[in-house]
């Protein structure tokens, strides 16, 4: 008989008020984009990499992490530990016990340094990175986290797991700044991926300032991957401004001959346009905003055919926050959309940095 699968665990007694709201808060928020189940004192939550099962103790959660490797499970670890400092009325202390423990390197975390840089439209450059053991990069998500150091040729000073799971960043002047990108090519057997980095006139972003001024050998971090893959659907529409255009190339890349892809890309002029190639039947419209202005997608979206003979259907955006939020709500409420036949996200947002463009 063939040995089971070793499971990767870790658990953790978090003490606080009402367990009880809290877990509850916790299921619904998980609800948008996992699985929910159980009852009473006890639930489960399933994620794209592993599971928890949630214990209401009375005085305390009780969480159980598990995944099928380590990145599987610090990635649980990390999603419960940052929902719960968001959703509890108080800070909780989060302390796991078990496997991956506090103070050992990122499992998810590669360092890769710069190999090429090429211009791709006025406004895009795409750095090629080189790494060790990338083969986890060509699935599971088309998203990575870039560790960028604050100026260039400083010395490497990376995050370690901490022991709520998050990882414990470098102090002060080493603490990299942490941006999120997509990887635009995948090529395990090189050791290369492909990053496309939008450049606005004056922009001084750490991405920005990292992929203009970005030169062989460079070092830069790397963790990841993560935001899920698409859901295969006969008729698919995909929405997005320059930020979301790796992910939409990655996307028709991967559509088979018999889909129908409906593409509308909001760009700041022609001269930005760039070949897309599938296998699908192809709908692209490039809306330039030097010819109408921005919020042109929100538009578009309401001009757009949808099929009425019975075919799946699968609706993606990536844009700007208010972009966002006005097309989430159209495909929710306007269309009906269920949970697993949408998904957009807010990838930048006027006058944020990072992290903070995607809060509501």
């Amino acid at each position: 008989m063939a040995d089971m699968p070793r499971l990767f665990k870790a658990t953790a007694e978090i003490a606080m008020a009402s367990p009880d709201k809290v877990m509850l808060r916790l299921c619904t928020r998980f609800s948008e984009f996992g699985e929910v189940s159980g009852h009473g004192r006890c639930r489960r939550i399933e994620t794209g990499f592993g599971a928890a099962d949630v214990e209401d103790c009375g005085h305390c959660l009780r969480i159980c992490a598990a995944g099928s490797d380590e990145v599987a499970l610090a990635y649980v670890k990390l999603a419960m530990a940052e929902h719960l400092l968001k959703l509890a009325d108080e800070p909780p202390a989060i302390v796991w016990r078990g496997d991956s423990m506090a103070g050992a390197p990122l499992p998810y975390f590669r360092e890769m340094r710069v190999k090429r840089a090429v211009a791709v439209t006025p406004r895009m450059r795409r750095l090629t990175l080189a790494g060790d053991d990338l083969h986890r990069f060509a699935s599971g998500g088309y998203h990575v986290r870039l560790l960028i150091p604050r100026r260039r040729g400083m010395a490497s000073c990376w995050p370690v797991m901490g022991e709520d799971g998050r990882p414990l960043w470098p102090a002060g002047k080493d603490r990299p700044d942490a941006r999120i990108y997509t990887l635009r090519r995948v090529d395990p057997a090189a050791g290369e991926v492909d990053i496309d980095f939008v450049l606005h006139d004056h922009d001084r972003t750490p991405g920005a300032r990292f992929a203009s001024e970005a030169r062989p050998g460079d070092i830069v971090g790397m963790t990841g991957p993560g935001g899920g893959a698409l859901p295969k659907a006969d008729w698919v529409l995909l929405l997005g401004d320059e930020t979301a255009l790796p992910a939409i190339s990655r996307i028709l890349a991967e559509l088979p001959a018999a889909a129908t892809a409906v593409v509308r890309i909001e760009i700041a002029g022609e001269a930005e346009r760039q070949p897309l190639s599938t296998a699908a039947q192809l709908d692209l419209r490039w809306l330039c905003r030097a010819a109408h202005g921005p919020g042109r997608l929100v538009d578009a979206l309401g001009e757009i055919e949808w099929p009425e003979d019975g075919r799946s259907v699968f609706a993606w955006a990536g844009c700007e926050f208010e972009d966002f939020r006005a097309i989430r709500r159209h495909l929710r409420d306007d269309r009906g959309l269920k949970r697993d036949e949408h998904l957009a996200v807010a990838y930048w947002r006027r006058g944020f940095a990072g992290d903070d463009a995607r809060e509501e």
